[in-house]
């Protein structure tokens, strides 16, 4: 697909913007790789080869009988039995990290939590999991539930914004009380308290957050349908007889998008800190789920394991830090003053 010449501008100016341009490229290195974190850190093996038959118990469970065992339940490929039968007549392909998220290490040479060791590369929480583990697990579910949230929010705000500034009178008037009202409310507290009335989940956190976090993108897409309906062009095509949803989406739309898009990579890293702060709390992700949150508060409540409030704190400065970079080179290469120059 071509660009045109404006986007091409705006491509070269995000380009030049070194700091946000290799950010973006960690940033999706590390997003991609934590994708396949079942492939990375997972207590079974990717690929089972025994008896001439390939097996792929990262996909589906084998009962232990499979593999000349006695119990019909899934195999413990962990356990030395099973593994010496496995071995005895094929092969097991293991990921880098032999942990998943709430793989319970019995082994440990040190009460639980214990510090960073070669099998352990960032240590065990206080429940003697894999922090390292649980890191991976962390990003990925932190990374998806802001992408989400914001995506969906972003569509929100615009749809609202675009509706409040284009028709204006008593839309505009209604729509701006309304947001003045629902923006009042303590967000926070909120939160809190809906998440302590139900059992929170992904799902359920995500739309509780989307009853707010929509309100961001309003005023800025509502400030450019209200300058730009005046515009002379805007008024050519409705004389020319276009329909108003053709004037909004084709002629006033583009340019609002220019302010909008500096936005949304904060919007996503308000979400991550978000989430992390209703997890640190004890009112976000079920008890259990691999959270970021969840590991600050581990690190504030076993200070004499300094490895985890390290690593939760390195995880979310490097993310957010990745965020801001990039969200200043949109920011920059969608500036008119840079793109017209």
């Amino acid at each position: 697909m071509t660009l045109n010449p404006i986007n091409q501008r705006r491509l070269q100016l995000f380009k030049a913007h070194k700091r946000g341009y290799y950010s973006l490229w960690i940033f999706l290195v590390l997003f991609t790789l934590t994708t396949g974190a079942e492939f990375i850190s997972n207590d079974k093996p990717i690929a089972v080869y025994y008896d001439n038959s390939l097996y792929v118990p990262i996909f589906k469970a084998y009962p232990e009988t499979f593999f000349g065992g006695e119990f019909e339940t899934e195999a413990d490929y962990r356990d030395e039995y099973v593994a010496d039968l496995i071995n005895a007549n094929g092969w097991m392909l293991w990921p880098v990290i032999r942990y998943s998220y709430d793989t319970i290490n019995y082994r440990l040479e040190q009460p639980a939590p214990s510090p960073p060791t070669a099998e352990n590369w960032l240590g065990t929480d206080d429940q003697a999991r894999d922090v390292m583990a649980r890191v991976i697990y962390g990003f990925r579910i932190s990374v998806l539930f802001a992408l989400i949230l914001t995506l969906v929010s972003s569509v929100i705000g615009i749809a609202v914004g675009a509706l409040q500034g284009f028709y204006g009178g008593k839309i505009d008037l209604l729509g701006q009380r309304f947001m003045e009202i629902w923006s009042s409310m303590p967000q926070l507290y909120l939160l809190i308290i809906l998440a302590s009335i139900v059992i929170p989940n992904f799902w359920w956190l995500l739309a509780i957050m989307l009853l707010f976090s929509w309100m961001g993108l309003v005023d800025v897409v509502r400030a450019e349908f209200l300058r730009g309906r005046n515009l002379e062009y805007v008024r050519a095509a409705r004389a020319l007889g276009l329909a108003n949803r053709h004037i909004m989406t084709r002629h006033i739309l583009p340019n609002a998008m220019v302010a909008t898009m500096t936005f949304v990579p904060f919007i996503l890293t308000g979400a991550i800190t978000t989430l992390t702060a209703l997890d640190f709390l004890g009112f976000g992700l079920p008890l259990g789920s691999p959270s970021l949150g969840e590991l600050v508060a581990q690190g504030k409540a076993n200070l004499q394991a300094p490895w985890l409030g390290i690593s939760a704190f390195a995880v979310l400065s490097v993310m957010l830090t990745l965020l801001v970079f990039i969200g200043e080179a949109v920011r920059d290469a969608f500036d008119p003053r840079n793109t017209l120059s």
